[in-house]
């Protein structure tokens, strides 16, 4: 009985450091070792926070690398996507794409899709528009640490995602701290362990929230 109870808290215990460690870790080395290598059919924005139509610093940052890549040819098309907060005049894919065709990409290369609040559904609805196109591709234009669950969250769909991390703004990794790890590492389980049962986790919870959820979760 005690060998058992034994086995039972090491086996415990060992989830405890492996599930965290592991999630810390693909996050980090997506944000090192972006597997970016190919040309895609698209390019995707994922919504960031805008005031009144401007960008904020991590938005912006998104859409010059989105731009950066579009213009060394390695997609013919921007998908920008997110929707207002309460009380915002606009949407954060349409000041987007207003940023995007003000600094020299053609309207008809960018599709704004004003929906989704959080990654997962802003993914849920790019993805949609991809298959509806006929469209499999996609090279995601976000932050570094974001990548892998953006990543993920696409192929889940049935998308072929590879991720170009921002090079610009607070959420370069040369500008990142251990806490957006953390944060994205937090949301990365929250996917894996509720998100694919159809328990919808947003990502617009705390750096707080976020890391008392991964406490919670490998107790």
């Amino acid at each position: 009985m005690f060998k058992l109870i034994r086995r039972a808290i090491s086996l415990v215990l060992a989830i405890v450091v492996i599930i965290p460690t592991y999630a810390l870790f693909v996050t980090w080395n997506s944000a090192h070792n972006p597997p970016f290598r190919t040309k895609a059919e698209v390019i995707v924005v994922p919504g960031a926070s805008q005031l009144n139509g401007v960008p904020s610093e991590v938005l912006l940052a998104r859409l010059e690398e989105a731009k950066r890549i579009k213009d060394l040819g390695y997609a013919p098309l921007i998908i920008t996507v997110g929707s207002s907060a309460p009380g915002d005049r606009t949407t954060e894919a349409a000041s987007g794409k207003y940023w995007l065709i003000h600094h020299g990409i053609s309207k008809a290369q960018v599709i704004a899709i004003p929906v989704g609040r959080d990654t997962q559904s802003q993914t849920q609805e790019y993805v949609k528009v991809m298959k509806a196109r006929k469209i499999y591709n996609v090279i995601i234009a976000t932050d570094a640490y974001h990548c892998h669950r953006a990543m993920t969250m696409a192929n889940d769909l049935g998308a072929i995602a590879t991720c170009s991390p921002a090079q610009t703004g607070p959420n370069a990794l040369v500008n990142s701290h251990y806490r957006y790890l953390i944060r994205e590492a937090g949301a990365y389980l929250a996917y894996i362990t509720l998100g694919r049962r159809g328990i919808h986790i947003s990502d617009h919870l705390t750096n707080n929230q976020l890391v008392r959820y991964v406490h919670g979760i490998v107790r």
